[in-house]
C-alpha cells in the first residue's frame, strides 16, 4: 500500500469522527442556548481542552515551529507570554465571569454581558462588541483557512485551493448542525490530537538524530544563537527589550478573546474553573514546549540529513512525513488540520452569535421562536465562513501574521474591558465603548507605524486609560449594577454546599 493511501485512510478516519461528534451534538442542541452556550453545561476537562484547542489554531503546529526554526530561541517569548496570559486568565476571569454572566440577565454572549452588566440602554455598546468580532473574527477565520490551503499543498502537493476548500467544508458540516457543544467536543479530541503529536515528533527526531547533545551541537552549528533566548546579538538595548516586551504582550490578548472566553460562560459552575485551570494550563505548557521544541530540533535533523523544508511554517509537517509510519504520519498531519479546524470552528460560532444574538434579535421588536434563532445561527456560520473563504483565496501574508493582527485586535478592544467589568464597579458603558474603539483603532495607527513593538501592548494600555478616564467623567451610580457586582462576589466566596 503506497503512503499516500495511508494518508488519506488517517484523514479519513479523522474527517468521519469529528463529522460523527458534530452529529451526536446535534442531537443534544433543542435551542439558541444550546446552540451558542452548549446549556452552560461544560464539564471542567472540556471546558479547558476546548479552550486550549481553540486558542491555538495552525499557528501551534505551523507558525510557532517554524518561526523557531528560522529565528530561534529568542521567538520563545511569545509561549512564555502565552503560557503566563492563559494561567492568568483561568485564574482571574474564568471563575468571575462565569458567575457575572449568569448573574448578569444570564447573558450568553460577551456583547450582551457587556450591555447587561453596564445596563447600556442604547444597544450601542452591544452593536460595536459585534462589528469588532466580526471584522477580526473573519480575519482570524481566514488565517485557519490558509493554514488548510499550505497543510494540502505541503502533505500531499496538492493545490491550496482545493485543500482550503476542503478543510472549510468539513469544519462547516460538524460546525452548522453541532453548534458550540459540536465544536467544543471536537476541540477535546483536536487538542489530545495536538499535544500528542507535537510531543511524538520531537522525540522521534531526537532518536533518529543520535543525542541530545549531538542535537545542540547541530543546532548551533547552523545557526550559534538559535538556543539563546537573547538572540544573536543583532538585537541590542532598547531593540532587544522591544522584541521581549513584544512577545511577552501575546499573553495580555488572552482576556479578550471571545472564542475563549465564552467556554468560560458555558461551564458548569464558577467552582470547576479551579480544576478547568490546572487542567488548560497543563495542556498549553506541554503543547507549547512541543512546538518550540520541533522547531530546533528540526534544525538539526535537517542539517543532518537534509531535505530542508523551503518554508520554515511546514517544519512539522515535512518532519512527521519523514520520521514516522505514513499511517501514524496521517495522524500527525490530522492533528495539524484539527489545530487549524479547532479554531475555526469556534470562531464561526462566535460570529454566528454576534449576528444572531446580538444584532438580528437587538434589531427585532418580535422576537422569533427558538427554531428560528437556531436556523438563523446556522446560517451566520455559513455566511462568515463564505466571507473569510473568499479573503483566503490569495493569501498575502503568513499565519503567524494574519493571527498577530486578529489576536491584538481582540486583546486590545476587549481584554481591558472584560477586566474592568469583572472588577472595578465604575466603569460605564461609554467608557467600555470608548475603550473599545481606542483600542481596535490604537492597534491599526500602531501596526501602521511599524515600530517594532507588537501593537497590542500599547493599544491595551490606551484602551484601559481611556476606559477609566472616561468611566470616571460619566460614572452615576446604579442600584441593580451595585447589587449585581456583591452578589457575583458572594457568590465567589459561598462554600460549594452553599452554592448548590
Amino acid at each position: 500500500m503506497s503512503n499516500q493511501v495511508w494518508l488519506y485512510i488517517a484523514l479519513g478516519l479523522y474527517f468521519a469522527a469529528m463529522i460523527y461528534i458534530g452529529w451526536h451534538a446535534s442531537r443534544k442542541t433543542t435551542d439558541h442556548e444550546d446552540y451558542m452556550l452548549g446549556g452552560r453545561g461544560l464539564p471542567p476537562w472540556v471546558a479547558a481542552l476546548s479552550a486550549g484547542a481553540s486558542d491555538m489554531s495552525g499557528w501551534l503546529i505551523m507558525g510557532l515551529p517554524g518561526a523557531m526554526y528560522a529565528t530561534g530561541l529568542v521567538e520563545a517569548w511569545i509561549a512564555i507570554g502565552l503560557l503566563i496570559g492563559s494561567y492568568l486568565n483561568w485564574r482571574l476571569v474564568a471563575p468571575r465571569l462565569r458567575a457575572y454572566s449568569e448573574v448578569s440577565r444570564n447573558s450568553i454572549t460577551i456583547p450582551s454581558f457587556f450591555e447587561n452588566r453596564l445596563r447600556d440602554r442604547t444597544r450601542i455598546l452591544r452593536t460595536a462588541s459585534s462589528i469588532i468580532i466580526l471584522v477580526f473574527f473573519t480575519l482570524y477565520a481566514s488565517s485557519g483557512m490558509v493554514a488548510g490551503g499550505k497543510f494540502f499543498e505541503s502533505a500531499f502537493d496538492g493545490d491550496y485551493l482545493v485543500g482550503m476548500l476542503i478543510v472549510t467544508a468539513v469544519t462547516l458540516s460538524y460546525t452548522l448542525f453541532g453548534g458550540f457543544l459540536g465544536a467544543s467536543l471536537t476541540d477535546v479530541v483536536q487538542g489530545l490530537m495536538m499535544v500528542v503529536a507535537l510531543i511524538l515528533v520531537p522525540v522521534i527526531a531526537i532518536i533518529n538524530i543520535g543525542s541530545f547533545s549531538e542535537t545542540g551541537e547541530l543546532i548551533t552549528d547552523v545557526n550559534p544563537a538559535a538556543l539563546s533566548l537573547l538572540g544573536d546579538g543583532s538585537l541590542a538595548g532598547g531593540a532587544l527589550i522591544l522584541a521581549i516586551l513584544s512577545g511577552l504582550a501575546w499573553g495580555l490578548g488572552y482576556f479578550g478573546q471571545p472564542h475563549i472566553i465564552v467556554r468560560f460562560m458555558a461551564l458548569r459552575s464558577s467552582r470547576d474553573a479551579a480544576s478547568a485551570r490546572r487542567i488548560g494550563t497543563s495542556w498549553q505548557f506541554l503543547s507549547l514546549l512541543g512546538a518550540v521544541s520541533a522547531g530546533l530540533i528540526g534544525i538539526a535533523y535537517f542539517e543532518k540529513f537534509g531535505g530542508a523544508p523551503s518554508d520554515p511554517e511546514v517544519v512539522v509537517l515535512l518532519l512527521s512525513q519523514t520520521l514516522l509510519h505514513p499511517l501514524i504520519s496521517g495522524l500527525v498531519l490530522a492533528a495539524v488540520l484539527a489545530a487549524i479546524m479547532s479554531t475555526l470552528s469556534s470562531q464561526l460560532i462566535v460570529c454566528s452569535s454576534a449576528l444572531v444574538e446580538d444584532i438580528y434579535r437587538g434589531l427585532k421588536k418580535e422576537q422569533p421562536s427558538q427554531k428560528t434563532l437556531v436556523v438563523l445561527g446556522r446560517c451566520g456560520v455559513l455566511l462568515i465562513a463564505i466571507i473569510a473563504a473568499l479573503l483566503s483565496i490569495s493569501p498575502n501574508d503568513s499565519i503567524l501574521g494574519l493571527v498577530a493582527f486578529a489576536w491584538a485586535g481582540f486583546g486590545a478592544a476587549f481584554g481591558p474591558v472584560v477586566l474592568l467589568s469583572l472588577y472595578w464597579r465604575k466603569l460605564t458603558n461609554w467608557g467600555a465603548l470608548a475603550a473599545m474603539v481606542a483600542g481596535s483603532v490604537t492597534v491599526f495607527v500602531w501596526k501602521a507605524l511599524d515600530t517594532g513593538l507588537y501593537e497590542l501592548l500599547p493599544a491595551f494600555v490606551v484602551a484601559t486609560v481611556v476606559a477609566v478616564v472616561v468611566s470616571l467623567a460619566t460614572y452615576r451610580r446604579d442600584e441593580e449594577i451595585e447589587r449585581e457586582f456583591t452578589e457575583t462576589g458572594t457568590l465567589l466566596t459561598q462554600p460549594a454546599a452553599q452554592k448548590a
